[in-house]
């Protein structure tokens, strides 16, 4: 299974990224991000309250439960070995954090999910990649530029990366070009607006023009 949702992440190269919404603001999501071509979704925790995360918890099980057959989930802004088993206990296929945390790394791969640490500095991503992980999540990418991830790839070639911050269908090609072998995305596949508004279809046509963009097709 694990190797199934690498091949998938190499393969379809987006991750969409959604934070904030509620559950059934997140099927609806999901939906319309499927109908677009995008079919891997981070749900992340939020780390206020306990609630909250219990709130995330039940919402990737709801979302494994509607549509694992259709969609991989996983949960994002991972912090704690704790929160790795309450994201394995709802159905998460792959756990993404935001920074480099040897322990919550090592308890991803014990319990069979994909690795998804955050790291920024060469020495992160390499820490990270010794701990374990299946990729490394370069966050901000946008702060320095593809550039940063070409210039990384090159010394640290067996290590994947997937950039993360400022990513658009106006530079993925370029992050690709540099070495990432995808990224995640949020603002350019839909809009708070949108969720709050119900306009699924927006997301979807924004779904499609993304996904095109990575076929080369645009």
């Amino acid at each position: 299974m694990k190797e199934a949702i690498i091949q998938k992440i190499l393969d379809e190269k987006v991750i969409a990224i959604i934070r904030g919404s509620s559950e059934d603001e997140c099927l609806s999501l999901a939906r319309a991000l499927h109908a677009g071509g995008v079919n891997m979704l981070e749900v992340t925790f939020d780390q206020s309250s306990e609630e909250l995360r219990l709130l995330t918890e039940r919402t990737i099980k709801r979302l494994n439960d509607e549509l694992g057959g259709e969609m991989v989930f996983g949960a994002g802004t991972v912090t704690t070995p704790e929160m790795v088993r309450m994201a394995f206990d709802a159905g998460a296929k792959f756990i993404i954090s935001p920074d480099t945390d040897p322990a919550v790394i090592k308890e991803t791969v014990r319990l069979g999910m994909v690795s998804i640490p955050g790291a920024f500095t060469p020495s992160e991503i390499k820490q990270a990649h010794v701990c374990g992980a299946d990729f490394v999540k370069v966050f901000p990418a946008s702060k320095l530029g593809p550039s940063y991830i070409k210039d990384v790839t090159a010394p640290l070639n067996n290590v994947r990366l997937l950039a993360v911050g400022g990513v658009d269908g106006s530079n993925i090609r370029d992050y690709l070009a540099a070495g990432a072998v995808g990224a995640g995305v949020a603002g350019c596949l839909f809009k708070k607006d949108w969720i709050k508004n119900g306009e699924w279809d927006k997301v979807t046509e924004a779904s499609k023009k993304f996904t095109a963009i990575l076929r080369g097709e645009q």
